[in-house]
């Protein structure tokens, strides 16, 4: 398709059909990156939550100022923190045992970790609110019945909070999606990334951030459209059970 704009401004997305293979790849990098940085913050963010729920004050205080600071500074100043400060005082994430020139790279495993981290404050905050959605009158009867905290946390609250924090997780996994692309400035070769190599290619600058903004809108369309269809069939469930 090409569109006229004046006189001399044309901008055609016909020659975007042969860089398709590089956005898929971009694709790809960038669902796996969103993939395992939502699944390292939710086990941060429920060991976070745990410790907030402690009786020890230091260790509650010390979870909830983790949770405010990693929810208080921009996730761009926190990898570059990981990236090129930490680094200067000895702190490394070395690159995974990988043999990919994406995925075994210093820069993909610190993105993993500053983003994994990251997620984990968001994750703590909806774990949090899930536990507390459950009506405390449950975990006193069944202390009641002779339960002990871990069997009720186990068998009653976990299964009850998982209903109610599942849509939040499934938001934070469409957000990481989208403020996963915070990678690409530090060469990372996700999809926002592929502009870059678009733009060196053929000096276009325009088409593949189109382009781009798409790809991100159907991945996000999707995601939303399968989370609501979950919901639908958790809510299905509960009035069933």
């Amino acid at each position: 398709m090409i569109i006229q704009i004046g006189a001399s401004i044309v901008i055609d997305f016909s020659r975007m059909v042969k860089w398709i293979p590089t956005f898929m790849e971009g694709v790809g990098v960038t669902i796996v990156l969103s993939l395992v940085t939502v699944a390292l913050g939710s086990i941060l963010g429920l060991v976070v939550t745990l410790i907030r729920r402690s009786r020890f004050t230091a260790l509650s205080m010390l979870a909830k100022f983790y949770t405010l600071f990693i929810r208080g500074t921009p996730l761009l100043a926190q990898l570059y923190i990981w990236l090129y400060g930490l680094p200067i005082i000895g702190i490394v994430i070395p690159p995974l045992p990988i043999n990919s020139s994406v995925f075994g790279t210093r820069e993909f495993s610190t993105a993993v970790i500053a983003l994994g981290i990251n997620s984990s404050a968001y994750v703590a905050e909806i774990l949090r609110g899930g536990l507390d959605a459950i009506d405390k009158g449950q975990s006193e009867a069944a202390r009641s019945l002779g339960l002990s905290s871990r069997q009720t946390m186990q068998h009653i609250v976990i299964p009850q909070a998982i209903r109610v924090i599942l849509p939040g997780l499934g938001n934070e996994f469409i957000q990481m999606i989208k403020e996963s692309s915070i990678v690409s400035t530090v060469g990372i070769f996700d999809v926002m990334y592929t502009s870059n190599i678009v733009k060196a290619g053929n000096y276009l600058v325009f088409e593949p951030l189109i382009v781009i903004a798409l790809i991100y809108l159907i991945l996000t369309s999707v995601l939303t459209f399968l989370q609501r269809q979950l919901e639908r069939k958790l809510n299905v469930d509960l009035k069933n059970s």
